[in-house]
């Protein structure tokens, strides 16, 4: 039970973002939402590169012969997540950019009033 902590803490994120996104109006609650699944996604690539009693592998010259107990973790759901974590930021100021944009054109921040864009 222990060990599944993480997953239900990343369901819980993507479920309260996913909310967010798709029942709230604001424009920045919107965006904060794409952030909070954002943090959904990290955390859970994060669980998923974990690795109990495991190693971090930077000391690789370990003599032939020499076993390690838990193992090595795998660095690429580390690298994966700072990688997302650059790529979500760019998006977050491109989103924000956007709504400063619209707040400056229509006035509002309501995503209802902003449907007038179709005419």
């Amino acid at each position: 039970m222990i060990n599944n902590v993480p997953f239900f803490a990343v369901m819980l994120l993507i479920a309260i973002g996913l909310y967010t996104i798709l029942f709230k109006r604001n424009l920045i609650k919107i965006a904060m939402g794409i952030v909070i699944v954002e943090a959904g996604v990290n955390l859970f690539l994060i669980t998923l590169g974990y690795r109990e009693g495991g190693l971090a592998p930077i000391y690789t010259h370990l003599p032939s012969g020499v076993e390690i107990p838990g193992g090595l973790v795998l660095p690429v759901p580390q690298a994966l997540t700072l990688t997302s974590i650059v790529i979500g930021v760019a998006i977050l100021a491109l989103i924000l950019s956007f709504v400063v944009r619209i707040y400056r054109h229509y006035e509002t921040l309501d995503s209802r009033n902003i449907r007038r864009l179709k005419e």
